[in-house]
């Protein structure tokens, strides 16, 4: 076993190194595709928790199955009123949180 000592990196350090500092273009787009992706990974979540497939998903807000798919993966930049339709169409209720940047 080795004595070499193990250096610690932030998360922080290496999105500012790789990504770009906060403040930057890079880094905004990077957060908000980051969001996004948060977003549909939760959609996903819910719908296989209520035992529902994407095509039925679609049925209930009008939509086909190819579109609940870009949305849970993220592929499209869906309007938020179809967002909306989608939590309600999973029964869920939806908190958002709004801060200012400083």
């Amino acid at each position: 076993m080795s004595n070499r000592k193990m250096k610690t990196v932030y998360i922080d350090t290496l999105v500012d190194k790789h990504i770009g500092k906060l403040g930057t273009k890079q880094r905004e787009d990077f957060e908000e595709e980051l969001r996004l992706d948060i977003l549909g990974h939760k959609i996903k979540e819910l719908r296989k928790s209520k035992n529902m497939t994407q095509e039925q998903l679609g049925d209930l807000i009008g939509v086909k199955k190819a579109q609940i798919s870009k949305i849970e993966n993220s592929f499209t930049n869906a309007r938020f009123e179809k967002i909306l339709k989608v939590f309600r169409a999973l029964d869920t209720k939806i908190k958002f949180t709004i801060e200012p940047t400083l």
